[in-house]
């Protein structure tokens, strides 16, 4: 919200795209935003009305296109006063070019534009106006947010002031962390476990439900010849991150199918924001992309709470000391890791691996700061991996991170505040 408000004000705004994995509540947010910083909203849906393609037939004149708008609203489209959404914007080759010549002949409409990651990346190819818009991109809930949204505002409050030490409060944290395990960060997911009192069954109904769509959205967007490819490499995920190493082996998608017949499909799915690809790399040199070793590489899930389900992972699990699920505990910890690394960096990190012998989890650039981060699904303890890495590159901060509170390690249910400790603020610990 406040980036859109800081949007509003620039002088040299360009309209702007905010794009995102379906469900994860881009259409709420900008609506959400007309109404509270706009007199006057006007919203177009190219799904709901595929006839509004048509005013973008003809010619792509921004006046004429905002006279026909406003006749279709039934009321005028004032420039610098009406905020013009436009939804699934993807779905209008025409509408996207279109932004071109608002930006260059009519800098005075503001428009926002709703996309998912898939769509939009599909009209990359074709019609996009390069250069003319600007983008935002929006994820689902962290965990912060999670609590947020739990009303858990006293909490989060003392945290702050206290430079997040969880004091008496670290139990409760933990087991709120868990619940986040079970339900993600989809919005309507976590509006449903709350307003139902926690109820898991609702809530499961709702992610089965955000997961077909997400498979719908393969048959809608995807070539045909694509789609069985996208759907097995998507189901595979939660079986390729439960092997004990879970780098991802195309042969275990399916037998007779090899990473030359994959790729274009991962690809595919990685664009469509719905996959991270953590690529090993062979040294922790910056630029750390240049150094990435792309034939191995684990995939994660947009969503913690997506992953536990496609698993079938059910929550006595989670809060018991099952031993079947251990190694999938450590899984499903690394893919909330990642979730929350993607909304403080935006960029996706590495992993670094040493033959058999050790392996660091995840490789974070921050600032000129190159960080090892290893997981722990429960205890700090033997963090062997990170230990041989720090003899081999002696890095200047390096992190485990766990359920303990402990000197030299990040609690997992504070992992929203790793900058801090990446900055040598209050929470700065060297391991």
């Amino acid at each position: 919200m406040e980036q859109l408000v800081a949007w509003k004000h620039n002088p040299a705004k360009k309209p702007l795209i905010l794009r995102g994995v379906r469900q994860c509540g881009k259409t709420y947010l900008l609506r959400a935003f007309g109404r509270l910083h706009y007199g006057d909203v006007a919203y177009f849906n190219f799904e709901d009305n595929p006839k509004l393609g048509e005013t973008f037939a003809r010619d792509l004149r921004p006046e004429r296109i905002v006279k026909e708008l406003s006749i279709l609203r039934d009321k005028t489209i004032l420039p610098g006063k009406t905020l013009i959404i436009f939804d699934e914007i993807q779905l209008c080759g025409k509408a996207l070019t279109a932004l071109k010549y608002f930006y260059e002949n009519a800098p005075a409409y503001h428009i926002l534009c709703a996309g998912s990651f898939w769509g939009v990346a599909l009209a990359e190819k074709t019609s996009f106006p390069v250069g003319k818009v600007s983008f935002l991109t929006l994820r689902p809930l962290s965990f912060y947010e999670f609590l947020l949204a739990d009303r858990k505002d006293l909490l989060l409050a003392y945290l702050r002031e206290n430079d997040a030490s969880p004091g008496p409060f670290a139990d409760e944290l933990r087991e709120k962390l868990l619940d986040y395990y079970i339900v993600g960060g989809m919005p309507e997911a976590v509006k449903t476990w709350m307003d139902s009192g926690f109820n898991l069954e609702k809530t499961e109904e709702v992610q089965q439900r955000i997961l077909d769509s997400y498979e719908v959205d393969f048959v809608k967007h995807a070539p045909r010849k694509d789609f069985p490819k996208l759907s097995a490499i998507w189901r595979s995920i939660p079986n390729q991150l439960a092997k004990e190493n879970s780098k991802f082996i195309f042969s275990q998608v399916k037998d007779s199918w090899r990473a030359k017949d994959l790729e274009d499909a991962l690809e595919w799915l990685i664009r469509a924001g719905l996959a991270y690809k953590v690529e090993k790399i062979e040294k922790p040199f910056i630029p750390l992309s240049a150094y990435a070793d792309h034939a191995h590489f684990k995939l994660y899930m947009c969503d913690v709470g997506l992953l536990r389900c496609m698993a079938g992972l059910p929550p006595s699990a989670l809060y018991g000391a099952n031993k079947a699920y251990t190694e999938f505990k450590g899984a499903l910890t690394e893919n909330y890791v990642l979730c929350e690394l993607m909304n403080l960096y935006r960029e996706t990190p590495f992993y670094w691996r040493s033959g058999n012998r050790a392996e660091v989890d995840f490789i974070v650039q921050n600032d000129a700061d190159i960080i090892p981060l290893e997981v722990k699904a429960e205890r700090a303890a033997h963090a062997r991996s990170l230990s041989e890495y720090c003899k081999k590159y002696t890095p200047r901060l390096s992190f485990v991170t766990s359920m303990e509170q402990k000197p030299g390690a990040i609690p997992l249910y504070l992992l929203w505040n790793f900058k801090a400790y990446a900055q040598g603020g209050p929470l700065h610990t060297d391991a």
